[in-house]
């Protein structure tokens, strides 16, 4: 599935510009104007990368940064800094707020997509899914396709597990319905977003003590406890 960019930037035609070159990049393009617009929509989805223009007519750039950064949802999300601003200190106060990567206005569209490329790359290197995957009483053996609750095997389907292991493996993102589907039944597979909430259920059912980690958000879709 290709991975979700969120771009904020409050002009309008630069906006258009960075959606559409990164979309013919391959990449799933969302975009918001402002920094409340950001933070909106961080609490209904997680991308996997913020392009962030530090100019915004509310929340500065830097502010939508450090909010991101302290909270423990949202603090992994790889950011590329955008502004007009060259200046050393700029670039300083961004990197120590947790930028990883900072562009300069104006940049070139195909710059930009391979500085997104990179820091992806980069942070994909970092999360190497470890063999196995505990939260409290629960354990996930990735590699074996086992899955164990206070060390008694529980016997999952294979999307039942292919769904458990998504969602434990990143900790507090929330993914939505189609998210889930995209990600566990594929693209091409034609199914509903009820078939979710249905294997859920049953995932819930057979965890028993530890089927309450899967945490409902409402409206959106399901994230794993932190």
């Amino acid at each position: 599935m290709a991975e979700r960019i969120l771009v904020v930037d409050d002009e309008p035609d630069l906006l258009e510009l960075v959606r559409v070159n990164l979309a013919q990049s391959g990449f799933d393009v969302v975009t918001a104007e402002s920094g409340r617009q950001v933070l909106e929509q961080l609490q209904r989805t997680t991308p996997d990368l913020l392009v962030l223009d530090l100019n915004l007519p509310d929340l500065s750039g830097t502010e939508v940064c450090r909010r991101v950064r302290s909270n423990a949802a949202t603090a992994e999300i790889p950011i590329i800094m955008l502004t007009a601003r060259a200046d050393e200190v700029d670039r300083v106060v961004g990197f120590e707020l947790g930028a990883d990567d900072y562009v300069t206005k104006p940049f070139s569209p195909r710059e930009l997509a391979l500085r997104v490329r990179a820091v992806l790359r980069r942070r994909g290197a970092k999360r190497t899914p470890p063999e196995y995957l505990a939260h409290g009483p629960l354990r996930v053996d990735r590699e074996r396709h086992r899955c164990f609750v206070e060390e008694r095997e529980v016997a999952l389907t294979s999307k039942e597990f292919e769904l458990l292991a998504t969602l434990i493996g990143r900790p507090g993102r929330v993914y939505s319905r189609d998210q889930l589907l995209d990600k566990v039944w594929g693209e091409d597979v034609t199914v509903t977003t009820r078939t979710i909430d249905t294997h859920v259920k049953r995932l819930r059912e057979k965890l028993g003590i530890a089927g309450d980690l899967i945490e409902t958000v409402r409206g959106v879709g399901y994230r794993f406890s932190e």
